[in-house]
């Protein structure tokens, strides 16, 4: 039987939430239920057994959607401050097990980018956008001083799901949302929305004028490195505004995690493309048991010193840790 090398393991897409903050969510993202929403709001035993039974060494925690990007008006800034107050906290009482990721009030762009600088002379490790910022794509030109400033902290901004557009839902999902909720969520919705970002974002020219950029995505690159090659030859052909290589932005500029796809041919398939270098290990918990990303590490087909650098190795250059 396969077994894990002897190496740490981070996982960094594992998620909490504040109850301040959870008290502003609304409609069907205002809660989880059982023990799901139990879990997220516990940042010690709970989270720590699990973690020890699974064998895992440390979480980057990150708030969990919808976050700050549903917030606006004047309470945006304060509050996003607090919460990232409380994480660091949380962080400093526990520095062996936890990192963190800050959250961001997306509605103050320049705020925003204040905030991450504020979180990462803190320790914070970047930060977690989640989805759309109050029906904005964040690849809008109001979001750059964002991106600029993490590209001047050196330091990855972490592109995680959230609900799809609301005229998406219906046109695309109304159908079987209440039969199959999940497929607005994480079977289908989620991955067409945050992979629909990371395109536009390459389209939009950011990363010409911040070229170190650090991006990260989940889910194992939602379904981009299945797509690079014909996304790369299709943007190429003849009819588009400008010559572009979206292989080259893709796999310079961005990183993947394995959080909640546990599956050998899609990893295989994103190493092949991305270089075993761009691949880092998360569970995604607790939307996702922890037992299941680890046993899988232990049998994926990859030579012990390539899950060294999934497990933990990648993670630690990435985050300066």
């Amino acid at each position: 039987m396969m077994k894990k090398p002897n190496c740490p393991v981070i996982a960094l897409e594992e998620h909490y939430w504040d109850a301040e903050l959870a008290k502003t969510f609304t409609g069907i993202e205002a809660s989880r239920g059982g023990d799901t929403e139990k879990r997220l709001y516990d940042l010690g035993e709970w989270r720590l057994r699990e973690m020890d039974e699974a064998g895992i060494d440390m979480q980057v925690l990150s708030h969990g959607a919808p976050s700050t990007q549903k917030l606006s008006g004047d309470n945006a800034v304060p509050l996003t401050r607090r919460i990232n107050d409380r994480l660091h906290a949380v962080v400093t009482a526990n520095p062996k097990r936890f990192a963190a990721f800050a959250a961001l009030p997306t509605s103050d762009p320049a705020a925003a980018a204040d905030e991450l600088e504020r979180t990462v002379k803190l320790g914070f490790k970047g930060a977690m956008l989640h989805g759309l910022a109050n029906n904005l794509f964040l690849d809008d030109k109001r979001f750059w001083p964002i991106f600029e400033r993490a590209e001047k902290l050196d330091v990855p901004i972490y592109l995680h799901p959230g609900l799809p557009h609301q005229a998406v839902m219906d046109v695309y999902y109304q159908d079987y949302a209440k039969d199959f909720p999940m497929v607005v969520r994480a079977a289908w919705g989620y991955t067409v929305e945050t992979a629909t970002l990371a395109i536009r974002m390459v389209l939009s020219g950011v990363f010409d004028k911040h070229p170190k950029l650090k991006i990260m995505l989940g889910h194992l690159g939602e379904t981009l490195p299945f797509l690079v090659w014909r996304v790369d030859h299709a943007l190429a052909r003849p009819g588009g505004s400008r010559q572009m290589s979206f292989r080259d932005v893709f796999c310079n500029n961005f990183w993947i995690t394995t959080s909640g796809n546990f599956s050998n041919p899609a990893l295989l398939c994103c190493v092949m493309e991305m270089g075993i270098d761009r691949v880092l290990f998360a569970v995604d918990w607790p939307f996702v048991a922890n037992p299941p990303g680890v046993r899988w590490m232990e049998s994926v087909p990859l030579c012990d010193e390539d899950k060294v650098k999934i497990l933990s190795g990648n993670t630690k250059r990435l985050l300066r840790m």
